[in-house]
């Protein structure tokens, strides 16, 4: 057996046995006349009813005035902070300008006071003065020298007029009416 199996396979096919005549050309086998008038039937997949668990639904409730409220205040809250963040970055926009200004005018106004102290020569004004009489130089009487080894002491003076309390208010009242009718006189 093993030897017509190795036969069998070492040998190619034979073409030549099929005869000429039963080939018409085409790959397809012919069918015959019974074959083709009974319709083949048509098999349908079986269909399996899916077996679906029982879900119980929660109905739907009404919506809180609570959460409605709570959204909206977020919803406020946080516009609120966008404007907070746009106007913070405007501040320090301007901050920024005004700084840099700031150290301009800085700047102008050291060059500004070196041209003032330029402008004026001291010398030549105590010069002017003095040789015109209006301007001396102090003498030695008229300076005071002021001694602050001593620590500073303060006498207050109380003036006893017209008491305290209510006699005083009425004392006080008295004089304010003699210095109105004096001054209508």
């Amino acid at each position: 057996m093993a030897a017509a199996v190795k036969r069998r396979n070492s040998r190619p096919y034979d073409y030549d046995a099929v005869p000429y005549g039963a080939y018409d050309g085409s790959a397809a086998r012919q069918l015959r006349q019974e074959e083709v008038l009974q319709p083949r039937p048509v098999v349908r997949p079986r269909e399996r009813a899916a077996a679906r668990p029982r879900v119980r639904l929660r109905e739907a409730g009404a919506v809180s005035p609570f959460a409605v409220v709570g959204f909206l205040a977020v919803g406020v809250f946080a516009v609120l902070l966008l404007f907070s963040y746009v106007q913070l970055m405007a501040i320090s926009q301007q901050v920024a300008g005004l700084r840099s200004e700031m150290t301009a005018l800085q700047s102008e106004e050291a060059k500004l006071r070196a041209e003032y102290e330029l402008a004026y020569d001291l010398d030549a004004i105590e010069g002017e003065l003095t040789s015109s009489g209006a301007m001396v130089e102090p003498r030695s009487g008229q300076i005071v020298y002021v001694d602050l080894s001593e620590p500073d002491t303060v006498t207050l003076f109380r003036q006893e007029e017209g008491g305290s309390g209510v006699e005083g208010l009425f004392q006080s009242v008295k004089s304010i009416a003699k210095e109105i009718v004096t001054y209508f006189r």
